[in-house]
């Protein structure tokens, strides 16, 4: 199975300056672990993961005035969408992330995270609400 097959195309995109909490508020109204922050200013991509605002939160740092750009990772990994799941699954396990910003010629087409693997290589195993979250 590839890696076109089981991701996300729901892909929130924000931008540097927005708070941890509009961040959170965000990816929790579309149910996703992950935003792909894109900056004007330059001409890569960052990812923002719900454990990069835990983190943040957990430190006690304030998410009202705490940037996404402060918290986003830049050093990404990205997937192609021909990748095989096993491919994806090994780049995560190697990198230590749970989520990997799937790219194609025109930029970012979706986000495939350790779940959406889990949901491909195991179906109908996950309780029905589980399936809902990402």
């Amino acid at each position: 199975m590839l890696v076109r097959d089981a991701m996300s195309t729901v892909v929130l995109t924000i931008g540097p300056a927005h708070t941890l909490r509009q961040s959170a508020r965000l990816m929790s109204a579309r149910r996703v672990g992950a935003a792909v922050v894109l900056d004007p200013d330059t001409s890569g991509l960052g990812i923002l993961t719900e454990r990069d605002i835990l983190n943040a939160v957990g430190s006690g740092l304030d998410p009202d005035h705490e940037l996404a750009a402060t918290h986003t990772t830049t050093d990404v990994v990205f997937a192609a969408p021909s990748w095989t799941l096993e491919e994806a699954a090994a780049a995560m396990a190697h990198g230590g992330f749970r989520h990997l910003i799937v790219l194609d010629d025109m930029g970012p087409v979706g986000v495939v995270s350790v779940r959406d693997i889990i949901r491909a290589w195991a179906p109908g195993r996950l309780h029905p609400a589980e399936q809902l979250v990402s």
